[in-house]
């Protein structure tokens, strides 16, 4: 049994920012989602955007175009971007899902960094915009970001379901060079479940995940701790309503807006009976994060079952600091860091 408190010791730099913040209010009772994600969308993604545009890469480097991918109900829009090449080039795939605690968030939040990380690795990005809680509970949007990684090699039509083709030509994707899924907070956890339903669907046999990048997951319900393990899951209740981020309490509510079932481990991943057979995996993790100790066992548990895993923690900073203060020297190692870990699932380490 571990115990991971050290983690949470500040970090100089964080703590010369954050101890100066008043504290989070707490989560509404009745929260308007409409104005949660124009705030979002203008503090959050905006601001991220701001900070990368100067590090894009140059238009003629890559492409962009936005598809329609047909879902239970309706469609969702991903946006793909490939690489520029000659024509008989093709790439490596990842299929990426945004954060925002199931309830904000869209293709424009990471959108700046993944044209940075396609062309600087030569990858296909597969960034999906699915649907949104609670608006559309549990199970819609893990269901839509499962029909976009089922899409990518192999679809029904190109978009319109009325004949058979294979969607990597539609971006310059080759799965057998590399088939990723990753995702950040909440898109983890969605990105852990997928992998999870790939390995065990009969339509991935023969177009197998090859890695998956969970960068400060959620991967278990705080109603579902197993009593095995309550001992280590501590960072909920040590952050439950004191970090000026991500707390307890939002997760909670967020939890609530999902409306999942906490012993589904299609909405808690860490509970599948098995983890043996996955993909290898890479894991970031932040020591003031309530998500921490969940994310640290869950990396734990799939080593256990032999899954070969690549882990990093970024000790005495809160859940995506890395998005608010991208200058802080945790911040750059976390971003280089992402960059070795998809370079090693990719099998590029000696490069």
């Amino acid at each position: 049994m571990s115990n991971y408190s050290k983690l949470g010791q500040f970090d100089p730099e964080y703590a010369a920012i954050v101890t100066a913040l008043p504290p989070p209010p707490p989560p509404e009772k009745q929260r308007d989602h409409s104005r949660l994600r124009e705030q979002f969308n203008v503090r959050v993604v905006g601001m991220t955007k701001d900070t990368l545009r100067p590090h894009l890469p140059p238009e003629d480097a890559y492409t962009v175009a936005d598809h329609h991918v047909q879902v239970d109900d309706g469609e969702i829009l991903v946006r793909c971007l490939t690489p520029r090449g000659s024509e008989d080039i093709s790439f490596p795939m990842l299929l990426w899902i945004h954060g925002g605690g199931w309830i904000v968030g869209n293709v424009e939040l990471d959108d700046y960094y993944l044209r940075i990380i396609c062309v600087e690795f030569q990858i296909a990005i597969i960034n999906v915009e699915y649907r949104l809680a609670p608006e559309h509970p549990s199970p819609i949007g893990l269901n839509d970001c499962y029909a976009a990684l089922k899409w990518v090699p192999y679809s029904r039509g190109q978009l319109t379901f009325s004949q058979t083709v294979n969607n990597q030509a539609l971006f310059g994707g080759d799965i057998s060079r590399g088939f990723l899924v990753g995702g950040q907070s909440s898109g983890g956890n969605y990105a852990a479940v997928l992998a999870h339903r790939a390995r065990d669907d009969p339509f991935f046999e023969n177009r197998r995940l090859s890695g998956t990048i969970l960068q400060i997951p959620i991967v278990l319900h705080p109603k579902a701790y197993p009593d095995k393990y309550k001992g280590e899951l501590l960072s909920m209740e040590e952050y439950r309503g004191t970090s000026p981020s991500l707390n307890g309490e939002r997760v909670e509510a967020f939890w609530a807006d999902l409306g999942a079932e906490p012993l589904n481990p299609e909405c808690s991943p860490f509970l599948y009976p098995s983890h043996a057979g996955l993909p290898p995996t890479y894991v970031q993790a932040c020591g003031r994060d309530p998500l921490r100790d969940e994310a640290l066992v869950y990396e734990r548990l799939l080593k256990e079952d032999n899954v070969p895993t690549r882990l990093d923690v970024y000790p005495g900073v809160g859940h995506g600091f890395h998005v608010y203060y991208p200058t802080l020297t945790a911040a750059v190692k976390l971003n280089a860091d992402f960059k070795a870990g998809l370079r090693w699932l990719l099998g590029r380490d000696s490069q």
